[in-house]
């Protein structure tokens, strides 16, 4: 399964979680953290240099020390193989970072309100785990969508620490 990442940036003493507007390709016209694939043409080596690399790429921030919260297997069974839409999500909270985010020909960011997260406009299964981890939990889980990109099946493990 290919590795991905998934970058959160948070200001907690705010109450505010950055998502950005997926404005092409894989998720497009919903709102999300920021990251993608390892990219070995472009020096990556692993999910944390995928995570660092895509901030600045996509919304223009450099992340400093960034906390792994979770890691999230997204399997759909319906979708032809050759197109790869399973992952494995390592998911990482950013409370610092220099720069501010600004829009790219990717992705259009926005602050939100914790309590206004914009969970219709997101993948199906944000809605299952964002909140844990905003509340400061570690987990492990597991998402199987149909063919219309709804959650069908899913697992959540909570745990104290991840690799």
């Amino acid at each position: 399964m290919r590795q991905t990442s998934l970058c959160i940036l948070i200001k907690e003493n705010e109450g505010q979680i950055l998502l950005a507007m997926k404005k092409r390709g894989f998720g497009k016209g919903r709102w999300n953290g920021v990251g993608g694939k390892p990219d070995s043409e472009k020096g990556d080596k692993n999910v944390l240099d995928s995570a660092k690399r895509e901030s600045e790429e996509e919304i223009g921030v450099k992340i400093q020390n960034p906390e792994k919260v979770a890691v999230v297997d997204f399997l759909f069974p319906e979708v032809p193989k050759e197109k790869e839409f399973d992952q494995q999500t390592h998911i990482f909270l950013i409370r610092k970072w220099e720069g501010e985010p600004r829009e790219s020909e990717e992705m259009r960011p926005k602050w939100f309100s914790v309590e206004d997260i914009p969970f219709n406009q997101m993948w199906s299964d944000d809605r299952h785990w964002l909140p844990h981890i905003l509340a400061g939990k570690k987990l492990k889980g597991k998402f199987i969508f149909d063919g219309k990109d709804k959650v069908v099946n899913k697992t959540l493990k909570f745990v104290k620490k991840l690799k």
